[in-house]
């Protein structure tokens, strides 16, 4: 297929890039580098523009003759959202339906949508499962949730077929070492530990040792970069007119922070001094996904199910580029 990668200079958005070419497809990207990279794109595919600019979209659909676009380009920080819920509503709502007009103008009917867990909120229920309410208690959860919804009606009206892909914690890189986790500032476990270990932080926080855990430590279930590209292929070839596909992409296995910490330690090599810290306000005990889903529907299966696997590739990937890709 043609397929338009809206995000694709960000990290999941590159790992997909990199999924789809290497599975045959044509990929063009657009992104405005906001928060993405430029060495992040393969030479040639970046067009630089704003997804509120519908008639260069429509160009760009119509002359790429795109038959399918997957849409990365949202923020994603929470505590951001709560602060500046207008940033968050005008980038993850009305660019996200700019872009969805500028498809149904063009005769674009394909779209895999980068939703999340937060659309849920805090769940009563673990493992979660797609039944479960939908209930976000932050605006980037409900920004999400809007574009599903969207979606929906979408489907029904114009015909669009669709996936959303409900992320759990994304992490890892390429296992290759050319591509990862380079955010500013930095919100994700994992490089922030590998960051102590670079000498680039004095040590980690962990937010709250009285949770009802086994250690006491928040639980999550972290899932690899490459595992969530390849379920973006999968639903690609899924996607059906009028219809729509919702699922969990999770390993349905949880991990504690401290977990986190000792794992990192333990590919490391390094101390990984820590220091206690104080809940945060929001934080649910733990996240464990359902993808059973996701699996009959997709056909999909994680490959990275370990986490010390996914922390090797994350320290490769930091080793290489410890000041990510702008001062590599």
């Amino acid at each position: 297929m043609n397929v338009l990668v809206v995000g694709g200079a960000g990290y999941i958005g590159s790992h997909a890039v990199r999924a789809l070419i290497d599975s045959g497809h044509q990929v063009s990207v657009f992104d405005n580098l906001s928060r993405g990279h430029r060495e992040a794109v393969p030479a040639g595919l970046l067009i630089e523009g704003e997804l509120t600019d519908g008639e260069l979209l429509k160009r760009i659909l119509t002359e790429k003759k795109i038959d399918a676009v997957m849409h990365f380009a949202a923020f994603a920080l929470v505590n951001e959202s709560v602060n500046d819920p207008s940033l968050y509503y005008q980038n993850n709502v009305v660019a996200a339906l700019s872009l969805l007009d500028a498809m149904r103008a063009s005769g674009t009917r394909k779209f895999v949508f980068s939703s999340t867990t937060a659309t849920y909120g805090e769940p009563e229920l673990i493992p979660i499962r797609e039944t479960t309410p939908q209930s976000p208690i932050n605006p980037y959860g409900f920004t999400k949730l809007v574009i599903e919804r969207a979606l929906a009606d979408y489907a029904s009206a114009y015909g669009f077929g669709y996936a959303a892909l409900r992320y759990f914690n994304a992490a890892g890189a390429h296992p290759d070492g050319s591509i990862g986790e380079d955010h500013e500032p930095e919100s994700h476990l994992i490089p922030i530990v590998l960051q102590v270990a670079l000498g680039q932080r004095e040590a980690i926080t962990i937010f709250g040792e009285d949770y009802q855990t086994d250690d006491g430590t928040c639980v999550r279930d972290y899932v690899h970069v490459n595992d969530l590209a390849d379920a973006h292929l999968k639903a690609l070839n899924q996607l059906t007119p009028g219809q729509g596909i919702c699922v969990n992409l999770g390993t349905g296995r949880g991990t504690s922070v401290r977990e986190i910490v000792d794992a990192c330690r333990q590919v490391t090599g390094h101390p990984i001094p820590e220091v206690a810290g104080a809940r945060r306000e929001g934080d649910p005990s733990e996240l464990i996904a359902d993808a059973t889903l996701a699996k009959e529907l997709l056909g999909w299966q994680p490959r990275y199910t370990e986490v010390q696997s996914i922390v090797e590739t994350a320290w490769n990937w930091h080793q290489s580029h410890p000041h990510g890709y702008r001062k590599s």
